[in-house]
């Protein structure tokens, strides 16, 4: 057994080294080719749909500025998966990666030999500098334990700080002539008449009170008592007095849970809420006669469609505990990393990191995130106007269509968020930032976007998976049939056994880091 552990050991010693090799040359490389008077690059990226090359206007615009030009490999997110090992074996890389929507932070640790660190070329980008001046938050989100810097960040531009929102079918409230609940014992209340005062008149007891929308279904109804979920790569974790905290071993979702199995219970919830697939789910809340009462997501247009008119903003319910809750993450949903990565493929990285500079300013982010100016937007003085859609796009597909949208490089100032104005008053981003004036008084500390070491994101990769899946069983269970209370003991004894602890032990110590690194 000795011998077996050093034959094992000095095997993992060479991987090791054979994998610290080929990053070494790699990234000895690129540093060779600095001096190099490439002026032609190959970019990468990936789209959600065939929304054709519009979106490259803007940023070639930038490229000619900075004395380069850029050819666009563009994917589909359909055929992404294949197509990315497909690439990373193959070693025929572009000059660069933009937009998160390519690697995750563990692709990028697992590929990092393809890649090369960027901080030596950071420290030469002014606009960049400028940002992370402003907002500490996006160099903290950045920078790797050891040092590095392998992506560059992202500020998006007309953001809210409240996230995915709960919405009541305001035109049942006033048949019914039902007040606005202001609490939890009050939306229950509001439910139940919901579902026995047939509310869309059509003599059928069809009624669902509370549906399947856009986002968690069980953390939203949970939300009155502190159950703060953040963006899906928040991994689950939330801020509770002040430390991070797992959402499902706290006590708040214990009690939120027990209160949703009790509302199932009486039929207030939608008894397919974790059988329905997302097709499934999108025609119960946009069919043709309403049967959905409160269901949650981003705006009302995009969770109820043409429906969307009888649906309003649920208030901040007041919970048990005296105190009303939001859900907000601007942390992961308004800003983040990986938006730029640089392949050891590329030559004259100077030149193409002064590129990637030229999208760290106002003008550049909001042409960035709507269209350039003339076609997605405008600029008169130091105001900006989003223009409305042409033909039968949508406002939100108008902008994937002339810009990255949501991916890419970019730095906002909020405080210009006064000087923008939507020429289409129904404009998705309008309607959600008039929500955000009434509700993100209410927003508390997110979990924020933290780094992690490689040995980090290899443990949370083996724990994490597990973790979710066992709880989301778990979590089913308890609403549709009851038994939290009897199996919660137990439950945490085997979180533990499955590595929970180890996992908030990372969580804990990522937090310190990122603290440390704003000064906190």
């Amino acid at each position: 057994m000795k011998n077996q552990k050093l034959v094992l050991a000095a095997g993992a010693a060479s991987m090791l080294a054979a994998i610290t090799l080929l990053s070494a040359c790699g990234n000895s490389s690129s540093s060779k080719q600095d001096n190099s008077s490439n002026k032609d690059f190959t970019v990468a990226t990936v789209r959600w749909a065939d929304w054709g090359n519009d979106y490259t206007k803007f940023p070639n615009q930038l490229a000619k500025e900075a004395g380069i030009n850029v050819k666009w490999n563009t994917y589909l997110n359909a055929d992404w998966g294949d197509k990315k090992s497909t690439l990373m074996a193959g070693g025929n890389l572009p000059d660069a990666f933009m937009g998160s929507i390519t690697f995750t932070d563990q692709e990028i640790a697992q590929n990092q030999s393809n890649f090369i660190p960027l901080e030596k070329y950071v420290k030469d980008m002014p606009n960049l500098q400028k940002a992370m001046k402003k907002n500490p938050a996006l160099k903290a989100m950045i920078t790797s334990p050891d040092g590095h810097i392998w992506s560059l960040p992202k500020e998006a531009p007309m953001r809210p700080i409240i996230a995915n929102q709960l919405f009541i079918n305001k035109t049942w409230l006033d048949k019914l002539g039902l007040q606005m609940p202001t609490t939890y014992d009050e939306f229950v209340k509001v439910l139940e008449a919901f579902k026995t005062k047939d509310p869309n008149g059509n003599g059928k007891a069809d009624e669902i009170p509370y549906g399947t929308g856009n986002f968690d279904p069980t953390m939203s109804y949970t939300l009155p008592f502190g159950v703060l979920r953040g963006a899906d790569n928040s991994n689950e974790m939330m801020m509770l007095k002040g430390k991070p905290a797992y959402i499902r071993s706290t006590d708040n979702f214990k009690q939120g849970i027990e209160a949703m199995h009790d509302a199932f219970t009486k039929g207030l919830i939608d008894p397919e809420l974790y059988t329905l697939d997302p097709t499934q789910a999108q025609a119960k809340l946009m069919a043709d006669t309403e049967t959905v009462g409160v269901s949650v997501g981003w705006t009302t247009d995009a969770t109820f469609g043409k429906n969307a008119k009888d649906y309003v903003a649920l208030p901040a319910l007041k919970g048990p505990d005296g105190n009303q809750y939001v859900m907000s993450d601007p942390d992961h949903f308004n800003q983040g990393r990986d938006e730029f990565m640089v392949t050891t493929h590329a030559k004259n990285v100077k030149a193409l990191m002064k590129w990637a500079d030229k999208f760290y300013t106002n003008d550049a982010a909001i042409q960035n995130y709507y269209g350039a100016f003339g076609v997605g937007t405008e600029k008169s003085g130091d105001a900006y106007k989003v223009l409305k859609p042409t033909g039968d796009n949508s406002a939100d597909t108008q902008a994937w269509i002339n810009s990255l949208r949501d991916f890419g490089p970019k730095s906002w100032d909020n405080s210009l968020n006064d000087k923008v104005t939507f020429e289409d008053p129904t404009n998705g981003d309008a309607q959600k930032l008039k929500m955000d004036t009434e509700l993100k008084q209410y927003a508390r500390p997110a979990f924020p976007s933290v780094t992690y070491t490689n040995d980090e994101l290899q443990k949370i990769a083996q724990v994490y998976p597990d973790l979710s899946s066992y709880t989301t069983q778990e979590t089913a269970k308890w609403v549709t049939k009851g038994g939290i209370d009897k199996d919660w003991n137990a439950y945490i004894a085997k979180l533990n056994q499955m590595g929970l602890k180890d996992y908030l032990k990372i969580q804990t110590g990522a937090f310190d880091r990122y603290q440390k690194a704003l000064g906190k």
